[in-house]
């Protein structure tokens, strides 16, 4: 499912794409990965920037069969995922927040904050006009 006036550069790759859905104005970058096992939902206005990888799938380690698991990710309106991040299953990026260059993000991120760092962690206010 893709809104209206979504931009996904040639070099995009989604693994099964009845399993993504991305809202109206974003802009999907460059060699952007889409590993959706399990369900990917990108906002409106939202720019997830070159080389960043979205994973919704990964295995259960506790078994010997390593199980696979799926967990939706959900990037909310407003988000700015920037170049060469990590986003692990399971996890929810609320709205408007900043995702730092090379960040790696294993956990919930919250709502108008500048995220950065491996593991990603909220470091200041995003300041909207």
């Amino acid at each position: 499912k893709i809104g209206k006036n979504v931009i996904l550069r040639p070099s995009v790759k989604m693994t099964f794409p009845w399993h993504i859905e991305i809202g109206d104005d974003t802009w999907i970058g460059d060699n952007v990965v889409l590993y959706s096992l399990g369900e990917i939902k990108i906002g409106s206005n939202v720019v997830v920037s070159q080389n960043s990888y979205i994973c919704s799938g990964t295995h259960d380690f506790r078994k010997v069969s390593f199980d696979m698991e799926r967990h939706p990710v959900i990037i909310e309106d407003q988000v700015w995922v920037a170049n060469d991040v990590y986003i692990a299953p399971g996890v929810t990026i609320a709205r408007g927040a900043v995702v730092g260059t090379r960040s790696s993000v294993f956990n919930d991120l919250p709502a108008g904050m500048i995220c950065y760092g491996s593991p990603a962690r909220p470091k200041n206010p995003r300041i909207v006009d």
